[in-house]
């Protein structure tokens, strides 16, 4: 494993050392790369003296972990050294130990590609933020030592114990999710990602909507609201009463048996069912995708109607109206609705667009003075890293603002 050795004149010394190694043949390789004699060595992990006989993994020293190192004169005031850590991961002084970590650039890049978080942090001016995180790396650090040692007793676990037994098959199972789920981080990212539900601009009765097409919706749907914005709740036939049940249920007002709906330049004959259902507005189902011989065509992100003879694009995110994708305003009108099981799946994903914003413009733009004043933030924690000021503009025209990729950049040249 690795671990990061600072010492009292802010050098920065990786080593790779066995877990099991024990903390006086660790000074004795500082002595080779410090030319510090073994004996006015003394270690600090979390704060606390790491004695010449104990060994590494019993200190709970992990991969990538930072060890302090004092000498001489320093030895003896070394548990109140400024850059100690508390016995719950945060820093006796973070002030300093920010100050200390910014100043070394060869350490600051390797956070940026290994904990930008934490890179992060360092940059910021918030210290609390610092020591939030400082005691996150901490509790996280003592999560795996804790799973690590009860991975280690259940191999040592009585092969009889049925209980024990339990937890192995519990572990081997657990391991391999986590393996499944590293792979995928690796391989397959985009599955992370919010998928956006299909939306088309249409005009039902000459009034444009936002119709949500779904082919695993069993009818077209429209709200009580949205058929007497468009004219039509006077053609509801209510002997088509009932109840759509599905993941939860919602009372079916009616049926309306045809109405014209504009798809691009065409229009069509069209049945929906009316549903009191508050969190959807019109969802275009696999009844009239069928009878117009629709093709939902993901490669070029197009519906096609008619068999082609209309095309009309999917809306992006940001066309999109921030209703249909709140997924707590969803949830909570789902549960106290009972919306259907015909309304298909809904979007669980959460986005921060402001409330009823379609698009981006300039109301939405900040001002150039706001800007500047940003970049000139962002410029002067460049600056304060070290980076003459022409290299920290240049870096972050770069990166279109981006402090950290800014940051890592300027680190790394």
């Amino acid at each position: 494993m690795k671990i990061t050795v600072m010492t009292a004149d802010e050098q920065i010394i990786s080593l790779d050392v066995d877990p099991h190694e024990s903390v006086e043949n660790v000074k004795a390789l500082l002595e080779v790369e410090t030319r510090v004699p073994l004996q006015q060595q003394q270690l600090l992990y979390n704060g606390k003296e790491m004695r010449n006989s104990e060994k590494l993994s019993a200190l709970g020293v992990k991969d990538e972990d930072l060890v302090m190192m004092v000498s001489g004169a320093a030895a003896s005031s070394a548990a109140g050294n400024d850059l100690a850590l508390n016995p719950d991961g945060s820093a006796v002084n973070p002030a300093a130990l920010q100050q200390q970590l910014r100043q070394d650039s060869n350490m600051m890049a390797q956070l940026f590609q290994n904990d930008p978080e934490f890179a992060q942090a360092l940059l910021g001016n918030d210290l609390n933020k610092l020591q939030d995180v400082l005691r996150e790396r901490h509790r996280q650090r003592s999560e795996l030592r804790r799973q690590q040692d009860e991975e280690l007793a259940l191999l040592h676990a009585d092969p009889f114990d049925v209980e024990a037994q339990k937890k192995i098959e519990a572990a081997i199972r657990q391991k391999g999710i986590d393996e499944n789920w590293a792979a995928a981080l690796e391989h397959n990212p985009e599955a992370f990602a919010r998928v956006v539900m299909l939306y088309v601009d249409m005009e039902v009765n000459g009034v444009p909507l936002k119709a949500f097409v779904d082919s695993g919706a069993q009818s077209t749907i429209i709200s009580k609201s949205c058929a007497e914005r468009c004219g039509l709740l006077r053609l509801l036939d209510q002997r088509y009463k009932g109840i759509a049940h599905g993941v939860g249920q919602s009372e079916i007002l009616g049926r309306i048996h045809v109405a014209s709906i504009k798809i691009g330049n065409i229009f069509y004959p069209c049945s929906f069912l009316v549903l009191d259902a508050p969190n959807m507005e019109f969802l275009f189902g696999l009844d009239m995708l069928r009878k117009h011989q629709c093709i939902i065509d993901l490669k070029d992100n197009v519906l096609r109607v008619g068999g082609g003879e209309v095309s009309v694009p999917f809306l992006q995110e940001k066309d999109i109206p921030s209703r249909f994708l709140d997924e707590e305003r969803h949830a909570k009108q789902a549960s106290s609705s009972g919306a259907p099981a015909t309304t298909g799946t809904t979007d669980k994903s959460k986005t921060t667009m402001p409330s009823g914003s379609h698009s981006s413009g300039a109301a939405n733009t900040p001002s150039n003075a706001s800007k500047e004043a940003d970049l000139e933030a962002k410029i002067a924690k460049l600056v304060e890293l070290g980076f003459k000021r022409e290299a920290a503009i240049q870096a972050l025209k770069f990166f279109d603002g981006n402090e950290e990729q800014a940051a890592a950049y300027l680190f790394g040249g």
